[in-house]
């Protein structure tokens, strides 16, 4: 089998954030007019000096600490030199991990599904450069236009060491890290270009190729399976992989040739005179750690503990709310902890996922009387409707089932008579379908469990 090579550059918005990394402009720049978003600072015109945003850093620990990175005490900001119409400056602020310079922090992980451990080298603070737009596919375009309200935005890179091999492995690779950030408060799974993505691909032990600016977890399997188709045709046909840059073009599902690859030299890294170096203590990591509360693979073992099943244990452990919820239940009725945890993982997540929701009530009376009737209640169906009303504030009154069979059976007979006509040739399926549908309206879906018991016996002694 062919030997490939992945390594990944992902650039994440601290979206949590109120302002840009440098100045006061808004870092709610979506849906803005072009260029109406920007100062002096951000536009990098002369004279203009950057401010550190103090929260920035704060929250780019909470991305190194939750990535099981190792912070330095002490980095420092670098100017990245290129020349670029998106930069308007013709350098970012970046940090570099060498010529004395250390990045925000280093040697950090993230296990896959199948065991493999991907390291991540480094994690460093940076600025988002401005946005390009073009007319259509970009291979085709007529021209071009520039947006600098992006320019400025605070961005946390991390770069992984070459350790995954397959599409498949990337794209788990950006799913885990997107629900990770999500869990701490950075949620980028609804803002357009969040996160994006700088996929390294080499094959056979060839040269390096980058893909540029790849945006979610489908897209970056997609490319990859590209590169690696591309390559592979190539060395069959004994072509020279040259390094290079190329960008993904989401249109036509192909990566198309940006420019040849710079090399570290080009870029000119200087320290950035006009900014401080940032200085980490103890007391700011403790900080962030008691924000960020306990790691995902914490949660699991705690709900693997109280009894609660693998799957169920898995899908709550990795979505920060549902553990939060978990703790509530927990805390108020722990008898309920496993009938809780199973709604939890089932019920409330389709329809957080289903609904987009982003926030759960803080009163989970409702939710607390869901569980303790949640045996009488006859399918998912019902107890997602209870779930539903919970979730939009509505109070939950659970309909207690019919305890009258004769009540019940007696009606069946009564429409046995009054549809005689219309049943008497449908065949034994079709009959209890019909009846049942007029039986639910008659008393209710929270009775079906009595009802399909009452029908079938009515049905079973019917000619």
């Amino acid at each position: 089998m062919a030997e490939v090579k992945i390594g990944l550059e992902v650039h994440v918005q601290l979206v949590s954030l109120k302002t840009k990394l440098f100045c006061s402009c808004s870092s709610d720049y979506r849906d803005k007019a072009p260029n109406t978003n920007i100062c002096p600072v951000c536009t990098g015109l002369p004279g203009s000096l950057p401010t550190l945003n103090k929260r920035a850093v704060e929250e780019a620990l909470k991305v190194a600490l939750a990535l099981n990175a190792v912070p330095y005490p002490v980095s420092y900001f670098f100017r990245k030199t290129y020349f670029y119409p998106d930069l308007p400056k013709n350098f970012q602020i970046t940090q570099y991990d060498k010529a004395g310079g250390y990045p925000l922090a280093h040697d950090g992980y993230l296990k896959l599904s199948n065991g493999k451990i991907v390291r991540i080298e480094r994690i460093h603070l940076e600025e988002d450069p401005g946005r390009i737009v073009y007319e259509g596919s970009r291979a085709t375009a007529r021209y071009s236009l520039i947006d600098y309200n992006r320019s400025g935005i605070a961005l946390v890179e991390i770069v992984t060491a070459p350790d995954m091999s397959a599409p498949e492995e990337a794209r788990e690779f950006v799913e885990k890290l997107t629900s990770l950030l999500a869990d701490i408060g950075i949620d980028v799974r609804n803002y357009e270009g969040g996160l994006r993505v700088d996929v390294n691909v080499s094959y056979e032990g060839g040269e390096r190729v980058e893909v540029k600016n790849v945006t979610g977890a489908s897209s970056v399997e997609k490319a990859i399976s590209y590169e690696i188709f591309r390559q592979k045709t190539l060395a069959e046909k004994g072509i020279k992989i040259v390094r290079e840059t190329r960008a993904w073009d989401e249109k036509r599902r192909i990566t198309i040739s940006s420019r040849g690859k710079e090399f570290e030299a080009e870029y000119r890294y200087m320290p950035e005179p006009d900014l401080p170096p940032i200085r980490v203590t103890e007391a700011l990591i403790e900080k962030v750690k008691s924000e960020i509360g306990g790691s995902q693979e914490e949660r699991y073992k705690e709900l693997i503990s109280d009894g609660i099943n693998e799957e169920v244990a898995k899908k709550i452990s990795s979505e920060k709310q549902l553990y939060d919820l978990y703790l509530k239940v927990k805390s108020a009725e722990p008898t309920l902890i496993k009938v809780g945890s199973n709604v939890l993982a089932n019920e409330v997540s389709f329809i957080l996922k289903r609904d987009g929701i982003q926030q759960l009530p803080v009163d989970i009376s409702g939710l607390l009387e869901i569980l303790k009737h949640y045996y009488e209640l006859p399918d998912h169906s019902v107890i997602a409707e209870y779930v539903r009303k919970w979730i939009k504030g509505e109070k939950v009154e659970i309909i207690q089932a019919q305890t009258n069979p004769e009540a019940i059976k007696e009606e069946i007979y009564k429409m046995l008579s009054e549809n005689y006509e219309k049943i008497k040739n449908l065949d034994y399926n079709k009959k209890f379908e019909f009846l049942m549908g007029l039986l639910i309206r008659r008393f209710g879906k929270e009775n079906k469990k009595v009802l399909v018991k009452e029908l079938t016996e009515v049905l079973s002694e019917y000619k």
